[in-house]
């Protein structure tokens, strides 16, 4: 039998788990290559040799996805599979209609084909886009538990943006963990939250063999928590799903890839931000879920902000810095920082973007609809360096620092500055505690 061409479609995460669990010991396929699209600096790497397995001694190139027609028609591929998250429905389809009509078969895979089940239970949460508030959910499940008694690891969605062999398996108790494995800001947004709280979280590259490591975790594992990145579904076959919904976006709920498909799996769904949502959206948000998925429990949330010192927000010009997938490929314009500035009382939101440099002004190139805020960009050392140059240029009296990090232990903010924090609130009835009380007992974990 001739082995099918494949080039796996990407972004540095759920295209090596896919490649991972269904390509990388199957005969029957040749990849030939992977495609990487909005990470920066990703293309022009290899999939390494020690992590592809014996049919790819060589390792696997990876291409920039601009280049996949090329691609297609050079290397006689027969099919492409769609490999990564939070895409809107048309620019999914007309990449599709691009493969097809070079010639190849266009795929994404499923849930079957690649969650892995664990020994542990395992309460997945995901979410229908970037930026809903998966990480203080994560968060409130954890808190909950802990109390309890229970050890939860955390599994992260893949960030592997540095070696990727050293990248395998990471594991995170400390913050000296964080150094240790040469973090991005992206990254540490994702693993300082927990690891302050006192729980360990996994992530890296081959999570067949995260899994394994953290159900054997030194330090006890009761429960796995797996952390969703963007709004993919989990890598892991759950046995509670909770999927977090955005009332500023309702009807992103089933325009995003693969967003509606983890609102379809949810056993819980999260409606958050209701105390910055209109009520019209809110009741929108509200009839979208119960036509797509009306058999699960909906949980109403807020995520109440405060600050260090809202001196420097009242009456000052200000610079806000936010997470930067959330207004990346999230494409939101209101988050945490947003939200101080105007609960506070900013006298006025400075732009940016007169005083961008390096490859912060890429970023404003690719997503120009970020507007008068700053992302905080930071998946390599020059990267960081712009980030710094930008703050400390702009024509602000203040900075507002939205991200989940402190960011002035990574880069050096000569303005002053303060810091925004948010934490998940249930309001009423059903909640978190009679959910997980539920799970527990189901489970007879105590």
């Amino acid at each position: 039998m001739t082995k099918r061409n494949v080039i796996i479609i990407g972004a540095a995460g759920r295209d090596f788990h896919n490649f991972n669990t269904y390509f990388r010991g199957n005969k029957d396929y040749n990849v030939v290559a992977f495609t990487a699209a909005q990470i920066p600096d990703i293309a022009g790497r290899k999939y390494p040799a020690e992590l592809s397995g014996d049919l790819y001694p060589e390792g696997i190139p990876i291409y920039h996805q601009d280049e996949l027609p090329g691609l297609i028609k050079e290397f006689n591929i027969d099919e492409c599979i769609f490999s990564y998250s939070d895409i809107n429905y048309n620019s999914i389809m007309s990449l599709g209609s691009v493969i097809n009509k070079n010639g190849a078969n266009f795929t994404m895979l499923g849930t079957k084909q690649t969650m892995l089940k664990s020994s542990k239970p395992v309460i997945a949460v995901g979410a229908v886009r970037t930026g809903c508030g998966k990480s203080q959910t994560s968060r409130r499940i954890i808190e909950i538990l802990m109390k309890k008694g229970l050890k939860v690891v955390a599994i992260r969605h893949p960030m592997p943006y540095g070696d990727l062999v050293k990248q395998r398996v990471q594991r995170f108790a400390t913050l000296d963990d964080l150094a240790a494995h040469e973090c991005t800001i992206e990254e540490m947004e994702e693993y300082e939250p927990h690891v302050i709280r006192g729980n360990v979280i996994y992530a890296g590259v081959d999570y067949q063999a995260i899994l394994k490591a953290a159900e054997n975790d030194p330090d006890g594992c009761d429960i796995i928590l797996w952390d969703g990145g963007n709004n993919d579904f989990s890598f892991y076959k759950p046995d509670l799903m909770v999927t977090v919904t955005d009332p500023h976006r309702p009807d992103h709920t089933h325009t995003y890839y693969p967003g509606e498909t983890t609102l379809r799996l949810a056993d819980v769904v999260v409606i958050n931000k209701m105390g910055t949502a209109s009520p019209e959206n809110v009741q929108k948000l509200r009839e979208n879920i119960n036509k797509i998925n009306p058999d699960a429990i909906v949980v109403d949330c807020a995520s109440p902000i405060k600050v260090d010192n809202p001196s420097i927000i009242k009456g000052k010009r200000v610079l806000v810095i936010e997470d930067g997938p959330t207004l990346t490929h999230g494409e939101m314009k209101i988050g945490a920082g947003i939200v101080a500035a105007q609960k506070f009382g900013a006298k006025e939101l400075v732009d940016p973007r007169p005083f961008i440099v390096g490859k912060l002004k890429e970023t404003f190139n690719i997503y120009p609809g970020i507007g008068c805020l700053l992302p905080a960009m930071g998946y390599g050392e020059q990267q960081c360096k712009d980030l710094e140059t930008t703050i400390n240029n702009t024509n602000c009296d203040s900075v507002i620092i939205g991200t989940p990090i402190d960011l002035k232990r990574i880069v050096n903010i000569k303005k002053p500055s303060t810091r925004v924090y948010y934490d998940l609130q249930e309001i009423g009835s059903p909640n978190f505690d009679e959910i997980l009380d539920t799970f527990i007992k189901k489970y007879k974990l105590l």
